[in-house]
Formats: structure tokens, C-alpha cells, sequence
């Protein structure tokens, strides 16, 4: 009785502390997001002038003829980041991560490092190297390979493309990470599988979406889901850090754009509750979508 009351205590001291920590930096600023999003009329500097507004705060974001425009390009925006970066980030890391795992190339721990390289680098020296290096309309390393071709890309202020360019970066900062984290689930798939399917003649190509894929579907799934929220938070530091306040709308995102609306508190309140419950339902929607029989080996 004792032993349990001893067990119990000590689970109870290892808790207490992080629920205490969870709930002061999560729960409650969490809940004053919400808090704030009903008032108007007043800046973080000045909370005390504030007048309490309803909803109107998110109707203004849909249909207030000044603001719904920006705000709807904003979530476009946001929408297509995480579409395009998700897809083309785990078609890569994937490809990459069957090639490392299974076939026999040479370098292979040298193409390991290169490859997760981008992952251990902070978000402001990527930014500095693509925004300086690669996207320079002058002596950037894209624009030296399309004058080849008789034509230039303004990679950085482009309207069309830049959104694109912001893409590149954080693909190319993430696929490193998440290759290696599925490395090591292919490594835990036993080798006589694999002989198995040789025996009886699949292809490479059969193997990886019959065999790999499906046994390490578990691992995807978490990390999608995982992937896609830090999306929405490391596209604000992506441009944060390529344009600092100055960013053009093009590239706008939807914390990007609460962070510019903060002197008007409370309609920024509101952006950060849409991204908020738009976070947990395209996760839940993903968890739904991707679910299936585990598969066990």
C-alpha cells in the first residue's frame, strides 16, 4: 500500500509541474486569443480602450470590402503552401529515403548529411541564402540559369512567383528531416520481405508502393499531420525573415498577417482563432483520410 502511495506521489511531483507550465504558456494565452477576438477599438499597446464587439471581428474578415479581399488571398495563400510544400516535401523524402535505404550507392552516410544539412540551420540563414543567393535578381543562381534562356524571374517581388519561391525554401529546409525519420522505420522492415517480393519478381517500383509504403504508413500519417501545422507556423517565419516588415502581399500568410494587424487587436485575435480551429480541423481531416489497417510484420 505504501509502494502504490510512494508510485503515486512521484507520478504526481513529475506532472504537476508540466501540467502547471502547459497551462500558463498553452491554455490560458490560448484562451485570451479567444478572449480578445470579440472586442474591437483597441491595439495590444492599449487593451484598456476596448469595447466589446460580438462576432463582428470575423464577419468583417469575410465580408467587409477592405479587409475580406486581403484576408481571403491570405488563407489562399496559406492553402496552397500547405498543399504544394506537403506533397512535393514527402514525394521527396520519401523517393530518397527507399534510395538510401535499400540500394547499395556509394557515399551513402555523405548524401545522408547533405541532405539534413538544410534541417540544422536556422530559418534566418536559409532565408539569407535563397533571398541573396538564389533569388537575387542580379547575381542569383536561378536568374544566371534562365538568362541562359533569354529570359529573368523576379524571384523575390513577383507577384506570380513569389509565393512559389517561398515554397522552394521550405522545401528544401525540410525534406532532409523527414527523410531521415523514415529511414529509420524502413530500417526496422524485415530484410526477408524484401527477398520474398525479389523471389517472386516485383519490380523496385512494386516493392516501394506495395511493401515500404504500406509498412511504414503509421509513420506518415504522424508526421503529415505533424507537417502540416508547422507549415502554417514556419511559413510566417519564412517571410518574416526574407522581408521582415516589409513583405508584399503576394506572400502574405495568415499569421503574417495577424502579426500586421496588431494595432488593430482584436480583428488580429480573430485571424489567429480561424488559424487556430483551421490547424486542428485539417488535422482531423487528414487523420480521417489517411486512416487504415495497420499493417504489422
Amino acid at each position: 500500500m505504501k509502494k502504490s502511495g510512494g508510485r503515486g506521489l512521484f507520478v504526481g511531483l513529475c506532472i504537476i509541474p508540466t501540467t502547471v507550465l502547459f497551462t500558463l504558456f498553452m491554455v490560458v494565452p490560448t484562451l485570451e486569443v479567444f478572449y480578445y477576438s470579440f472586442f474591437g477599438g483597441f491595439s495590444k499597446y492599449n487593451i484598456t480602450s476596448k469595447s466589446f464587439v460580438g462576432f463582428q471581428n470575423y464577419i468583417d474578415l469575410f465580408t467587409n470590402s477592405t479587409i475580406a479581399p486581403k484576408f481571403i488571398g491570405t488563407f489562399q495563400n496559406t492553402i496552397l503552401l500547405i498543399v504544394l510544400v506537403t506533397i512535393i516535401t514527402f514525394a521527396f523524402a520519401l523517393v530518397y529515403a527507399g534510395i538510401l535505404s535499400r540500394e547499395k550507392i556509394k557515399g551513402q552516410n555523405f548524401f545522408r548529411i547533405i541532405f539534413y544539412i538544410p534541417n540544422i540551420l536556422s530559418v534566418v540563414v536559409i532565408s539569407s541564402i535563397f533571398f541573396n543567393v538564389v533569388y537575387d535578381s542580379d547575381i542569383g543562381i536561378l536568374n544566371s540559369i534562365t538568362s541562359l534562356f533569354g529570359f529573368t524571374v523576379q524571384w523575390k517581388s513577383g507577384n506570380e512567383v513569389v509565393i512559389f519561391s517561398l515554397a522552394i525554401a521550405m522545401i528544401w529546409q525540410a525534406i532532409g528531416y523527414y527523410m531521415v525519420m523514415y529511414m529509420s522505420s524502413m530500417a526496422a522492415i524485415p530484410e526477408s520481405i524484401y527477398e520474398s517480393a525479389n523471389l517472386e519478381g516485383a519490380s523496385r517500383v512494386r516493392v516501394f508502393f506495395q511493401i515500404t509504403i504500406p509498412l511504414v504508413w503509421t509513420n506518415i500519417r504522424t508526421t503529415l499531420t505533424f507537417f502540416i501545422i508547422s507549415t502554417i507556423n514556419l511559413s510566417y517565419l519564412f517571410v518574416r525573415a526574407m522581408y521582415g516588415s516589409r513583405a508584399p502581399e503576394s506572400t502574405y500568410v495568415l499569421l503574417y498577417y495577424m502579426y500586421e494587424k496588431t494595432q488593430d487587436y482584436g480583428r488580429a485575435m480573430a485571424i489567429g482563432v480561424i488559424t487556430f480551429l483551421f490547424s486542428f480541423l485539417l488535422a482531423g481531416i487528414v487523420n480521417a483520410v489517411t486512416k487504415r489497417e495497420i499493417l504489422e510484420f
